[in-house]
C-alpha cells in the first residue's frame, strides 16, 4: 500500500511539475540575463541603474540567452537531427546576427542623432524632442556571454530532470 501511495504522490508531482525543457529552459535564461545587466554595468561603471532589467542592451543578450536555451533544449530532448532543432538554430542565427548588425548599428545613429540635436540652437524646432534609445543591440562579446548563458541553463536544467 505504501509504495502505491508513493506512486500516487509522484505521479501528482510530476503533473504538477512543468515539463516543457524548452520553454522553461528559453524563459529562465531570458530571465537571469535581464537580472544580470544592472550588475554587470555597475562592474564596468560602477553605477547602479536597476531599469536595465527591463531594456534591450547591455551584457549579457537576454535574446541570445533566450534563443540559444530554446535550440539547446530542443537539442537535447529530440536530439540534433529534428526539424524542430534545425527551426530553432536558424532562428537563434537570425536573432544573434540582428542583435550584433541591424540594431546595434541603429544604437549607434541613434547616439549620433541625440547628440546633433543636444547641439542645436534652443528655437530649433527639433531642439526639445526626446532623446532617442540608444542602447538596441548588443557587441558580439554581449551576444556570446547571453549564448552561453542560455546553453549552460539548459544543459543545468536538463541534468536536474
Amino acid at each position: 500500500m505504501a509504495s502505491a501511495d508513493a506512486d500516487a504522490v509522484a505521479t501528482l508531482l510530476s503533473a504538477a511539475a512543468p515539463t516543457n525543457l524548452s520553454l522553461i529552459s528559453s524563459l529562465l535564461a531570458c530571465a537571469i540575463a535581464q537580472f544580470l545587466k544592472p550588475f554587470t554595468i555597475w562592474l564596468k561603471d560602477k553605477k547602479w541603474d536597476s531599469r536595465k532589467m527591463v531594456s534591450s542592451g547591455g551584457m549579457p543578450s537576454s535574446h541570445s540567452a533566450t534563443v540559444t536555451a530554446l535550440a539547446t533544449a530542443i537539442g537535447l530532448e529530440e536530439g540534433v537531427g529534428a526539424a524542430s532543432f534545425a527551426i530553432a538554430v536558424v532562428l537563434a542565427c537570425v536573432v544573434m546576427h540582428d542583435a550584433t548588425g541591424i540594431r546595434l548599428h541603429s544604437g549607434r545613429q541613434a547616439e549620433l542623432l541625440n547628440q546633433i540635436v543636444c547641439e542645436l540652437p534652443p528655437e530649433h524646432p527639433v531642439a526639445n524632442v526626446r532623446p532617442l534609445r540608444d542602447s538596441l543591440g548588443h557587441t558580439p562579446l554581449q551576444v556570446v556571454a547571453g549564448a552561453l548563458l542560455g546553453c549552460m541553463v539548459a544543459f543545468l536544467l536538463k541534468s536536474s530532470t
